[in-house]
């Protein structure tokens, strides 16, 4: 089964004199993507997987999240069942991301060759208990589909708060509204998500720290500050810019900048790749397989790599590659984003 949205690589019997080959699974962004190699079997595969991608994909954000040093032990495929014994360099790492993430690999890249359906994880010959987070391994074999099933329920946006109006907040409201780092409607006195969002985006653009806080500076620069304009120029239509060195969203349409959104880019062990792409699909609720999450407001531009909603967005890189949004912005870039829409990744601004 493939992810809505995650473009399929096409995969057909080979002709006479040409070479076969295998599906092997990486991560892009938070999806799993399928590359080929040569091979024919599932050890073919495991190998593959296990040599990660090349310099080349890895420039378009293709990740491996199986520690460099693995080794294949033993598979066998029997009765559509793969067993696969890892080296313990396999299991190190306590972060449960990627454990998910390095064991869709191998689920994914063992299913299919030779007719296997279902896989047995063995690391250092016996059944890594426990290592998976809300996975159990205990005497049962994973299937593709297993990892496709959401077992979380989609996430509900915190309860609204009512806060003390306050004249100074509504001042500063008043400014970012005019500047494209607040919607008019959300000028209401109150210090909430949406203001701290605002502020902290605003922060970025202007090179200020980084605390979502109306402090004094903050005030200081409002005062004097101008509408962001956009890096490149394309005339006519919808277009994103996103700014990785500012951590932001630029929305812009016909060359004016709409908004301007405090987002997190890709960490620095999993970037986001500079370049000139195209929203390719909107979906407001996209299921991470490799890590077992929720997308909500999804606007995938680049392979797994997309816009998308998260508890979690700091004000430094922080994602496996994707830009993630706060809650009080991600449904608003979702409207404002079209099927075919360009999005510019820049590395300086």
């Amino acid at each position: 089964m493939l992810l809505l949205g995650v473009p399929a690589a096409v995969h057909s019997a080979p002709a006479a004199g040409t070479q076969a080959t295998v599906k092997v699974w990486f991560l892009q962004g938070e999806q799993m993507i399928a590359l080929s190699r040569p091979g024919a079997t599932a050890e073919d595969a495991l190998r593959q997987l296990l040599r990660g991608p090349t310099q080349a994909e890895t420039k378009r954000g293709v990740e491996t999240y199986v520690p460099a040093g693995t080794k294949l032990r033993s598979v066998t495929v029997a009765d559509g069942l793969a067993t696969v014994d890892l080296s313990l360099k396999f299991a190190l790492g306590r972060d449960g991301a990627s454990l998910l993430a390095r064991l869709s690999q191998v689920v994914h890249t063992a299913t299919g060759p030779e007719g296997a359906k279902r896989v047995k994880l063995l690391v250092q010959g016996g059944i890594p208990l426990g290592m998976f987070p809300g996975v159990s391994l205990a005497g049962r074999a994973i299937t593709v589909d297993y990892l496709e099933t959401p077992n979380v329920p989609v996430p509900r946006p915190p309860a609204e708060k009512s806060l003390p109006v306050d004249a100074t907040v509504r001042g500063a409201q008043q400014t970012l509204a005019q500047l494209g780092f607040l919607l008019p409607k959300e000028v209401d006195g109150q210090d909430g998500p949406s203001t701290q969002s605002a502020v902290l985006a605003f922060q970025k653009w202007e090179g200020l720290q980084r605390d979502g806080q109306i402090g004094p500076e903050t005030l200081k620069r409002l005062q004097s500050a101008r509408r962001p304009v956009p890096l490149t120029r394309a005339g006519a239509g919808r277009r994103a810019e996103v700014l990785l060195d500012r951590q932001v969203a630029l929305a812009i349409e016909n060359d004016k900048v709409v908004r301007v959104l405090h987002v997190s880019t890709g960490a620095p062990s999993t970037p986001t790749p500079p370049g000139t792409y195209k929203v390719y699909d909107k979906i407001p609720k996209w299921w991470s397989v490799p890590f077992r999450e929720w997308l909500l407001w999804a606007v995938p531009f680049n392979g797994g790599i997309a816009f998308h909603e998260l508890a979690e967005v700091p004000a430094y890189p922080a994602s496996h590659g994707c830009v993630r949004e706060v809650y009080v912005n991600s449904k608003w870039m979702f409207d404002f984003s079209r099927v075919g829409m360009p999005v510019k990744v820049l590395t300086k601004s």
